[in-house]
């Protein structure tokens, strides 16, 4: 089996990429010893902090932010990164190429009880006049990343990664290596699998509740299949199966919080996230625009997210068609 870096060399990936991702897997693997070691090393629980997100951190949520922070900022390739759990992106090295954007624990609600939690990560170059301090520097649309992906924290420990060229998976074997194991991973264009909060049903727009109300209904209701729903309240597990498997992924826009467009995150979760589901064939939506296309306004901006399997997600934003004015002045209030 290939490593990791043999796999990237071998693919011609620009080698200092090659070196930033090697590096970004030493943060990855300390992080998953710490969970794994778990209430053994004291790691459980939640800190008496809220993050810039107004949402009470884990232990392991700063952990794996400390630990990030730490090995990014010493790589000389990194002018800066940005993190969920800090207020501002902080500067690395004046000379650096490289902009590090992510989510240290995605899914750390799930911590305590032992279900699959992930870092997630983006990386973009840095634009010529700009430093790592500079939010503008960060601020560029999905499709610039030059690689995404996350490592997955469960059973096993899986990278599943994309420098532009499809998606590939790697497991963390005992070694301490990354070995390929899923090469070229597409998703089903069709699927019988939905993943979506139900608990916020009577918060989504009509057209998402006409929507999910006929997946319900079956081979009975104008679908004419059943649909099986999954959720885990981790974004890295619901994506993980879809690429793993098919399905459509959603966390629709709303109106508990109208100047919200959504719970995730665009630069930390949308972005990555979006450029791996269109990389294995998915598509990446927010039922009305592209993930990808979005122009960003801020570090920490919101956003409504569809993704998986290509034809699912078109039915998706068909369903919301004729829509986008009432969106538009509800994005704007």
């Amino acid at each position: 089996m290939q490593t990791l870096s043999q796999f990237l060399t071998h693919q011609k990936t620009d080698t200092n990429l090659v070196d930033l991702i090697d590096t970004l897997m030493i943060a990855c693997k300390e992080i998953a010893i710490q969970l794994r070691e778990g209430a053994l090393a004291g790691v459980l629980g939640t800190t008496d902090n809220t993050n810039v997100q107004g949402e009470t951190q884990k232990k392991l949520d700063v952990i794996a932010n400390d630990v990030l922070k730490k090995v990014m900022l010493d790589n000389p390739l990194v002018a800066g990164i940005a993190s969920e759990e800090e207020d501002d992106p902080v500067a690395g090295h004046a000379d650096g190429r490289y902009l590090i954007i992510f989510d240290p624990l995605d899914g750390s609600s799930n911590i305590d009880v032992n279900v699959s939690v992930g870092t997630i990560f983006s990386i973009l170059e840095l634009p010529k006049g700009l430093t790592g301090a500079d939010e503008k520097a960060y601020l560029q649309k999905g499709r610039a990343q030059v690689a995404s992906g996350y490592v997955l924290y469960g059973p096993s420990a899986v990278l599943t990664l994309t420098t532009g060229s499809g998606v590939n998976m790697f497991t963390l074997a005992h070694t301490g290596d990354f070995l390929l194991t899923e090469q070229n991973v597409t998703i089903p264009a069709d699927t019988k699998e939905f993943a979506i909060n139900m608990s916020n049903q009577r918060f989504w727009e009509p057209q998402m509740q006409s929507y999910i109300s006929d997946l319900l209904q079956g081979a009975e209701g104008p679908r004419g299949k059943n649909f099986n729903m999954r959720w885990v309240a981790s974004m890295v597990a619901e994506v993980h199966r879809v690429l793993t498997r098919g399905g459509i992924f959603s966390y629709p826009w709303d109106q508990r919080d109208p100047k919200k467009p959504g719970k995730l995150r665009l630069m930390y979760e949308g972005n990555p996230m979006g450029l791996l589901i269109e990389q294995a064939s998915g598509k990446a939506s927010t039922c009305y625009e592209n993930i990808l296309d979005i122009e960003p306004s801020h570090i920490h901006q919101r956003v409504s997210v569809a993704l998986g399997s290509h034809n699912e997600v078109a039915t998706a934003i068909e369903y919301h068609q004729g829509n986008e004015e009432s969106q538009a002045a509800k994005l704007n209030s």
